[in-house]
């Protein structure tokens, strides 16, 4: 049994939080700086997370690897289940010629990228979110736009700052779920204080996405319509947050903001024209029908047909009764982690929960078989597709499993809590911090599920320390972390490999969204401090 300790130098917060960060300065180093491809910088970091681990924290060599393998195997399933079949869908409809179809009735719609990207990076996205989670909505999203025509560096830059305001309530509000049974708190209570935290910022985050796009000048021509999206999105996100819980949150927005969208570009259209760098010039959309273009969208209705019925409770219950649990050989309860990061002495649960039946990427295997049928697509044809996103994607498969064995490896040194507890030393501070925490668990985890579990328990420990009110840090942890998503590795990962972008870009993609993540994630923190103040 091997006990975690969370100042292994000099007994000091501050300089084994710098030793803890390394894998961290070195991720950034390679991706800001030397403009490394992704896999490049995650097996750098990963490496260094092994130096820290074994040289810092005195982490025996076998649990370090068990640790290792532990978080790669759950990044490679169900991570990479899902994003594998989401490429998948996508390939059926290029190859069967169906997203000619697909495009041209967005594009019946609207022409305009600025609103192209409020409806699909945004408005579908967050549905996607709020039913699947786990980098779907950034694969399906970004895809969709790079075939309507976008760069593939902007479809996946814009689909990465868009998937930033469902987050929290992801996959039938999964993060809020994980959040309550960390912390011991109802669900309601979590779930208003994030909506109250996130709606402000959910409220201005479609205009946001277009003056990334194209400036103010760009904003002033389709203002009606990015407010308008905000405004159907933040209302119904609160209302929802506060009244109903966290389960609907994101689909019931996101169906308000799509249906805000499609009523107004009945009745409006910019006056302006906008021309998106890289974006390929857009025939002119035909009209092929209702049935036909039915037919073309039916690997993505089949999709949200099956994610909803995965996340039904009731459904999702029997699903997982053919789940199989594995306790981690070699780290399954062989680490202690200890005061003040847990309350008391407390074993280190590592549990492989292999639900390969209720995974959200199995609705989207089954999507893309019903697909199969109804498009009459030969069984070799499916196979060559299948091989050929295997070969798309071997890259970013590799990153994300990097990426995840160097979280947990974080995770279970202790490193996480050093960096964790440094945060918590900055006082009546905490508050705006208390959401750069959660933030900086997305960017290492690539998930705010995950986030909460591995920081939402020293929130509330924080907080009672400091008088602040515990249900409220916990939920600013999960609020923070939406705007470590879109500089997360893995969601980079997904986007680079939903757009086929070139390995080169990937850092540039990277630098792109950090100052954009940055920025968010601190207006957040602001909105937390505030919300603190007032209860004093």
């Amino acid at each position: 049994m091997w006990q975690q300790h969370y100042t292994p130098i000099a007994d000091s917060i501050g300089l084994s939080a710098l030793a803890a960060a390394a894998p961290i300065f070195v991720l950034l180093f390679l991706l800001g700086i030397l403009r490394k491809p992704s896999w490049v910088a995650a097996i750098a970091g990963l490496g260094t997370a092994i130096a820290v681990a074994l040289g810092v924290y005195g982490m025996p060599a076998g649990t370090m690897l068990s640790s290792v393998a532990y978080g790669a195997v759950f990044g490679l399933f169900p991570i990479g289940w899902i994003v594998y079949w989401a490429i998948v869908l996508y390939r059926i409809t290029v190859e069967t010629g169906n997203f000619e179809v697909i495009k041209d009735s967005v594009g019946g719609l609207t022409d305009d990228r600025r609103l192209q990207a409020l409806l699909i990076a945004f408005a579908l996205g967050a549905f996607i979110e709020g039913a699947a989670g786990f980098g779907t909505p950034v694969a399906v999203a970004a895809a969709m736009l790079t075939g309507l025509g976008f760069s593939p560096f902007y479809a996946a830059g814009i689909c990465l700052i868009a998937n930033t305001a469902p987050v929290a309530f992801g996959s039938i509000g999964i993060p809020i779920v994980t959040l309550s049974q960390v912390t011991g708190f109802e669900q309601m209570p979590l779930s208003a204080w994030v909506g109250r935290i996130c709606a402000p910022v959910s409220l201005f985050i479609p205009a946001y996405l277009i003056v990334v796009m194209g400036g103010m000048k760009a904003l002033a021509g389709v203002f009606p319509a990015a407010i308008l999206c905000g405004i159907a999105f933040a209302g119904t996100q609160f209302l929802v947050s506060n009244y109903i819980g966290p389960a609907l949150t994101d689909i019931l927005s996101a169906l308000a903001a799509i249906g805000a969208l499609v009523a107004l570009f009945k009745v409006w259209k910019p006056a302006d024209t906008f021309e998106l760098e890289g974006a390929t010039v857009a025939e002119r959309p035909q009209s092929h029908g209702t049935a036909k273009t039915l037919t073309a969208w039916s690997p993505y209705l089949f999709l949200v047909v099956f994610v909803l019925l995965w996340g039904s409770p009731p459904i999702k219950a029997f699903l997982n009764t053919f789940s199989v649990k594995i306790p981690w050989p070699g780290l399954h309860n062989l680490v202690m982690r200890m005061p003040p990061v847990m309350p008391k002495e407390a074993p280190y649960a590592a549990v492989y929960d292999f639900a390969w039946l209720s995974a959200a990427g199995t609705a989207c295997l089954l999507a893309s078989l019903c697909a199969m049928v109804l498009l009459k697509i030969p069984v070799s044809k499916y196979l060559g597709i299948l091989g050929a996103c295997t070969k798309q994607l071997k890259l970013s498969m590799l990153t994300i499993a990097c990426v995840l064995g160097l979280a947990q490896l974080m995770n279970y040194s202790g490193a996480t809590a050093t960096m964790g507890l440094a945060f918590a030393a900055t006082g009546v501070l905490f508050p705006f911090f208390s959401s750069l925490l959660g933030w900086l668990a997305v960017f290492l985890t690539g998930s705010d599920t995950s986030a909460n579990a591995l920081f939402g328990n020293l929130q509330v420990i924080t907080a009672n320390r400091l008088g602040l009110d515990p249900v409220l840090m916990a939920s600013a942890n999960s609020a923070g972390g939406v705007m470590g998503k879109m500089i997360s590795l893995q969601s980079i990962a997904v986007a680079a490999a939903a757009t086929e972008m070139k390995q080169e870009d990937e850092a540039k993609l990277f630098r792109f969204t950090v100052r954009h993540s940055i920025f968010l994630a601190a207006v957040l923190g602001v909105i937390t401090f505030i919300y603190s103040s007032l209860q004093k």
